[in-house]
């Protein structure tokens, strides 16, 4: 669970997306007293039954996330953290056989992770969803806003490729209100290099100051479920185990993504601007090249 859990849970509780939320954790007592905590907040939330319980008791539910994993620390890298996390997520799928719903990774190294959980269950590729880049792109709308003076929701731009250093910006197709943003007037060149380190750096800058990151992705995960179990049909970018028809080869990585009550329906295939494409095929084989590692 951990405060990753923990902020997954209360937020989903405040969208009111399920009636029943389990709750699991390494330290059974830990669990408890979450599932405790946030059943003393019911009255002010639509209503729900919060239990702590084993791993093998979720596997009839809709959805399962998956933050279980050792956190990162300050100076360490996404994929640092994988031989670790790869044991875990051994355990977790033998404890998953059976399990046929909606099962999403977001624990990192989260696209490498996203590709052993669907190998291990067995569960078919659209229902085994990293949240990938789908925090970036939040965060890449929130520092343009800032930079801009503009309301984040008003902009629409994308980060796809790898959860980590190594993820690609597509300034050739972000837009303010069907305006290219490149064009938009205020907006200078350098302003992309800037952008893009603020949000690359996102993570390793609150982890050095609280620790750990853990509000913002309650947020997105909640939000990411309430639109999958409402089937509610959007597009977001989200870690996904490739087909044979992308050139990216057998990996998982974040692309935009059609949701919906089944989970991905389709991936969005893209016509990037040649040093985008450049950048993703560095992207996928520093992914490709982890997951080899850990098949050795």
């Amino acid at each position: 669970m951990g405060w990753v859990g923990a902020s997954v849970a209360i937020s989903l509780l405040h969208k009111g997306v399920c009636r029943e939320l389990l709750v699991n954790d390494v330290r059974n007592d830990i669990a408890e007293g979450e599932a405790m905590d946030l059943n003393h907040g019911t009255s002010f939330f639509s209503a729900a039954n919060i239990r702590a319980v084993s791993i093998a008791e979720m596997r009839d539910c809709n959805a399962i996330v998956v933050t279980a994993g050792k956190g990162g620390t300050e100076g360490q890298s996404r994929l640092d953290l994988l031989n670790e996390n790869l044991k875990i997520a051994k355990g977790i799928s033998n404890e998953l056989k059976g399990f046929n719903g909606i099962l999403i990774i977001v624990a990192n190294p989260v696209d490498v992770l996203t590709y052993f959980y669907q190998k291990y269950t067995g569960l078919p590729a659209n229902r085994v969803i990293g949240t990938g880049t789908f925090l970036d792109s939040a965060r890449l709308r929130e520092v343009i806003g800032n930079k801009l003076n503009l309301e984040p929701k008003t902009i629409h731009a994308q980060v796809i490729g790898e959860h980590g250093d190594s993820s690609v910006f597509l300034w050739s197709k972000a837009t303010i209100g069907g305006t290219v943003i490149r064009e938009w007037e205020g907006w200078k060149p350098e302003y992309e290099k800037e952008i893009e380190d603020e949000v690359r750096s996102a993570a390793a800058e609150i982890i050095k100051r609280k620790g750990a990151t853990n509000h913002a992705i309650g947020v997105v995960t909640a939000t990411l479920l309430k639109w999958i179990m409402r089937g509610e049909r959007r597009v977001v970018t989200l870690s996904t185990v490739l087909d044979s028809t992308f050139e990216y080869g057998q990996i998982a990585m974040s692309l935009p993504v059609l949701i919906s009550d089944i989970g991905i329906e389709r991936v969005v295939k893209l016509n990037l601007h040649p040093n985008e494409e450049m950048d993703m095929v560095k992207s996928a084989k520093i992914i490709s090249n982890a997951i080899e590692s850990a098949k050795s």
